[in-house]
């Protein structure tokens, strides 16, 4: 049986980012149950004319790392600060038309980008290395990121994002949109099975909830032990640590102590990052 999920979000969402260990282990729990949609929320439209959004935003992100343990370097917003984040929204639309699979791969990429690499993604031309680098189709992408259907499509993803359902006024998921209008808090995740109702988790929701959902819309676990730490980087590709304990199901330090083994044998690499480290195979 297969559950659609609806994810709604923005790559600048930094408590999105937080949440992509929950995801990932989701994605191996839930192992080809699950149908995903990306739904971009639309953070900001224009974060140049807030006063003091940088420091705001640096102290979110601070913040999100504490508590999640991912890597983070808010010095974007000290040395090259987002105009808005409606770009980097609409480039993900259009990264859509390319298939499941190409959408999540380049969210994860402006993602990593933004939170960890401090890449200015509110343009163009960034946008489009991005989908360079993430395997897409670039003349393809140029070409449905300068369209009106990308536009449109972004639009009704606005609308979805502020089109707030009772449960997540119930669960106090609601915050004020840029333009002042309410909207569900960041991440929400929708769960429906067939004859299901609509299950949903928002924002700093524990894994717990996240699976609780997917199971009661119907999903069922796959089965089998949780992955080795090169068998979820050759899955996933690039990994946060703290994806690391997620998807294998490892407590802090023994993730850490394999990482540092393997990278020690050559078989896996870190970059630095302000706050911790991303791990590839080597």
């Amino acid at each position: 049986m297969t559950i659609r999920v609806r994810y709604i979000t923005d790559p600048a969402c930094s408590a999105s980012w937080a949440a992509e260990p929950k995801l990932r282990r989701l994605q191996v729990e839930f192992d080809g149950e699950l149908d995903w949609t990306w739904v971009m929320g639309g953070l900001a439209r224009d974060w140049a004319g807030t006063p003091g959004a940088p420091e705001k935003l640096v102290k979110t992100w601070l913040g999100h790392a504490g508590e999640s343990g991912m890597p983070f370097d808010p010095r974007l917003w000290t040395e090259a600060p987002l105009v808005s984040s409606y770009p980097a929204c609409m480039a993900v639309k259009a990264a859509t038309e390319q298939g499941t699979q190409a959408t999540g791969r380049y969210l994860r990429a402006v993602r990593t980008g933004l939170m960890c690499l401090r890449r200015k993604l509110d343009t163009t031309e960034p946008l489009a290395e991005e989908a360079r680098g993430a395997g897409l189709d670039i003349e393809r992408f140029r070409s449905d990121l300068g369209s009106h259907a990308i536009v449109e499509a972004f639009g009704a993803d606005l609308e979805e994002a502020r089109s707030v359902p009772e449960a997540a006024r119930a669960d106090d998921a609601v915050k004020e949109s840029a333009s002042g209008a309410d909207r569900v808090v960041f991440p929400a995740v929708s769960f429906e099975g067939p004859g299901s109702d609509l299950q949903w988790v928002f924002g700093d929701a524990s894994y717990e909830e996240w699976r609780t959902a997917a199971m009661t819309a119907g999903a069922v676990v796959s089965g089998g032990s949780a992955p080795g730490v090169l068998e979820a980087l050759e899955r996933f590709g690039q990994m946060a640590g703290a994806e690391v304990e997620a998807v294998c199901q490892l407590a802090e330090v023994r993730a850490n102590a394999e990482l540092w083994a393997l990278a020690a044998d050559w078989k896996v690499r870190p970059t630095r990052v302000l706050t911790g480290c991303l791990w590839d195979l080597g």
